[in-house]
């Protein structure tokens, strides 16, 4: 066992561990439920140590050898070398100063082995006069929070570019399948299936570009603003570095924030995001409540397309399938719009200079973005690209009902053709025959319906 002290007093760990005092004392602080802090957020504030080191060496080429031995920590840490080592839980108090020093103390335990050094000898290498050199968990943290945001919202965009593809693709095969249209459940005017996915295909094309646009927003970054959004001489220049390095390694184009203060205050953005994640939550809730809907049966219900069965549907009915991908998909919306709230609530919070509730908007944002992107695939792979047409069930509930009635209203009035349906007690071919045969004519003849 080695030993660490800290103002607090002094504690013991494993030789091995690669975390260190402040990261036990957070995980004993926060054991809420062993949801440890999101793994995109890690890598993003890995890729955030990375370029920071990288860009001091620039200013500072003495540093050589220590800044040498942080890159090549990081990059362990991003192949995955050091995962068991990343204790801390999501839910944390102190902005995520936790989850900072959590990776500033494994980078520094990994870049000491690297050198060849015991873990703890931080008068080598220390987490936060080396590894955070210039930082501040104020800026490193949101920044973090914004490249991991970008990351999942390129894969969001791509998914939903899929998703929307495969619904226009049901939306041609489907083109010549007439079928009953409804409004609040009732019968309506007679539509196409094809329609119907091209509508959703409308949709999910206005969250797909909405996705897109918004990461611009994201792209403004407040590294370099130290603990309050001010910069002083020393880190001038190394702002503009270690932005250029971070740059190279996300493939993103990352602006300093005109204001850095702004973004170390307020949280909007995440709120704007989560709104627009919520808006596609919404859309898909949507689409899988009325493919549930035209799905049901197989004899009792509407029928009007069959999902492909994906497992057994219950323990006692044998035979029974459900429709278990858009149910799946609808619980994922509920999810979105539940962390949606989460995320409006805790921005509101923030007081003065910083949000001290950063790490529940994190937590809630990414997973809802991760959610989102699992969901929309299998969405599109095991319902919408594997779904069928009944062309004979809805030919039949086409047939069976008098929505042809409304295209005679032109010829002979509203009222009229209500009066013919009421008459012939909303039977259709009765409906049919006495308005082929209504000799009456409006003063006015309107374009047919």
């Amino acid at each position: 066992m080695r030993k660490e002290r800290d103002e607090l007093g002094e504690r013991e760990l494993p030789d091995e561990a690669l975390y260190g005092l402040q990261s036990l004392r957070a995980e004993e602080n926060f054991s809420l439920d062993n949801r440890k802090t999101n793994r995109r957020l890690i890598y993003a504030i890995v890729k955030i140590k990375k370029a920071a080191a990288l860009g001091y060496r620039k200013i500072a080429p003495e540093q050589a050898e220590v800044c040498g031995a942080i890159v090549a920590a990081c990059d362990k840490i991003l192949a995955g070398e050091a995962e068991d080592a990343f204790i801390v839980d999501a839910l944390q108090g102190g902005a995520g100063t936790s989850t900072n020093m959590n990776v500033n103390e494994v980078i520094a335990n990994l870049a000491l082995q690297i050198l060849g050094k015991p873990a703890g000898a931080y008068d080598i290498i220390h987490p936060l006069d080396d590894v955070n050199r210039l930082q501040s968990t104020n800026d490193v943290y949101p920044t973090g929070l914004r490249v991991a945001a970008i990351e999942l919202l390129r894969e969001l965009s791509e998914g939903c570019a899929k998703l929307q593809e495969a619904l226009q693709h049901r939306e041609n095969e489907f083109e010549d399948v007439k079928k009953l249209g409804r409004t609040e459940l009732q019968d309506a005017v007679p539509i196409s299936l094809g329609a119907e996915f091209g509508a959703y295909a409308q949709a999910i094309g206005r969250d797909r570009w909405r996705l897109y646009k918004v990461e611009e927003r994201l792209r403004q970054v407040n590294l370099g603003g130290a603990a309050v959004g001010f910069s002083n001489k020393q880190t001038t220049r190394w702002r503009f570095e270690v932005l250029e390095e971070l740059r190279s390694l996300t493939g993103m184009g990352l602006a300093a924030a005109e204001y850095p203060m702004d973004l170390t205050q307020n949280n909007d953005v995440f709120v704007e995001v989560s709104g627009l994640l919520k808006s596609l939550g919404v859309n898909l809730t949507k689409i899988a409540n009325d493919l549930r809907l035209m799905s049901s049966g197989p004899h009792g219900g509407l029928g009007e397309i069959k999902l492909a069965p994906m497992q057994k549907g219950s323990t006692i009915m044998p035979g029974k399938v459900n429709p278990v991908i858009p149910e799946m998909i609808i619980q994922v919306g509920i999810k979105v719009a539940a962390n949606d709230f989460a995320i409006t609530a805790a921005a509101a919070r923030g007081e003065l200079e910083l949000n001290a509730f950063s790490p529940l908007i994190a937590d809630a944002l990414l997973e809802s973005l991760s959610l989102l992107n699992r969901g929309v695939y299998l969405f599109r792979t095991k319902c919408v690209e594997t779904l069928r047409a009944n062309r004979e069930r809805c030919a039949e509930l086409l047939a069976a009902s008098y929505s042809f009635a409304a295209s005679h209203i032109g010829r002979l009035g509203y009222d009229r053709v209500a009066g013919i349906v009421a008459e012939n007690q909303g039977d259709p071919e009765r409906i049919r025959r006495a308005l082929e045969e209504d000799p009456s004519r409006r003063t006015f003849d309107g374009p047919p319906l």
